[in-house]
């Protein structure tokens, strides 16, 4: 699936894996804050969010850190790396 359009279509749930203070200084209108630290209390309710999840971070490293445990219980998720890519990805006109 492209990714792209998988964020222009809105068809899943974004997850900002950074940390609250990062995430208060900007993100994604829309986005869920769960910081990639407690994604192992969390993974009950990750499970449960739409799918796919579309993980961001500040340059996708934790981003890929969230994708490789995720996909460890069968989660769809990709990494979009940067929120700021989803940002850009969700003002491009369909």
């Amino acid at each position: 699936m492209d990714i792209e359009k998988i964020i222009r279509e809105k068809q899943g749930t974004i997850i900002d894996v950074r940390t609250p203070a990062e995430f208060i200084g900007g993100n994604v209108p829309g986005s869920i804050n769960i910081p990639l630290k407690e994604f192992t209390e969390r993974i009950e309710e990750l499970k449960s969010m739409k799918a796919p999840l579309v993980l961001c971070c500040a340059s996708g490293s934790r981003s890929e850190k969230a994708h490789n445990y995720l996909t460890q219980f069968g989660i769809i998720c990709y990494n979009a790396g940067s929120w700021l890519n989803i940002n850009h990805y969700q003002s491009q006109t369909v």
